[in-house]
């Protein structure tokens, strides 16, 4: 289990269940990147523009930067923006992952989770049933009643909101 935030781990995944699973398989080019200060508000423009956001919450692991002390968290949130552009045939998709707070330090130091490769995989998968919903009109696999993507169920200490990065934006997952 790695401690650190891999945004490879993340690409490698994303172009593994592209290629080789075929996940969007419509002919468009799917890209994704990483914008470490977006946010889940989409203005009239954006949206005008095709811009549509998934929130996604996972389980992780952080290591604080200061003092190495690591701990796990089934609340860490994960947010998506994506949009397909038909007449270039391109798609992007804007990640976002947001940190939490040491403990023991309080030091206002968010530091970014670290993910297993199967806990990406279900992120991703999640995601792609949003974008074949959203952009191609396909039917949603997952249960649509589950809006906050949170992953199976894994119990970890109460989380605190206050080292939170996402809830102190008002995104977290905390209350689904």
């Amino acid at each position: 289990m790695s401690y650190d935030w891999q945004a490879s781990l993340w690409k490698d995944v994303f172009e593994e269940l592209l290629d080789e699973d075929q996940e969007l398989d419509y002919g468009d080019q799917w890209n994704l990147n990483f914008n470490y200060s977006q946010t889940d508000k989409v203005t009239k423009e954006e949206r005008k523009r095709g811009w549509k956001v998934y929130s996604h919450c996972a389980f992780g692991h952080f290591q604080c930067g200061s003092c190495s002390k690591t701990w796990p968290s089934a609340r860490v949130v994960v947010l998506f923006r994506y949009r397909l552009r038909s007449e270039t045939a391109r798609g992007t998709v804007i990640m976002r992952p947001f940190g939490q707070a040491c403990r023991r330090c309080r030091d206002d130091e968010f530091d970014l989770p670290g993910f297993s490769q199967k806990e990406v995989e279900e992120a991703l998968l999640r995601l792609f049933a949003k974008i074949r919903k959203n952009c191609y009109g396909e039917e949603e696999e997952y249960d649509e009643d589950d809006e906050s993507g949170c992953s199976e169920k894994v119990w970890t200490k109460p989380h605190e909101a206050g080292l939170c990065q996402a809830c102190l934006m008002g995104i977290c997952c905390q209350d689904t």
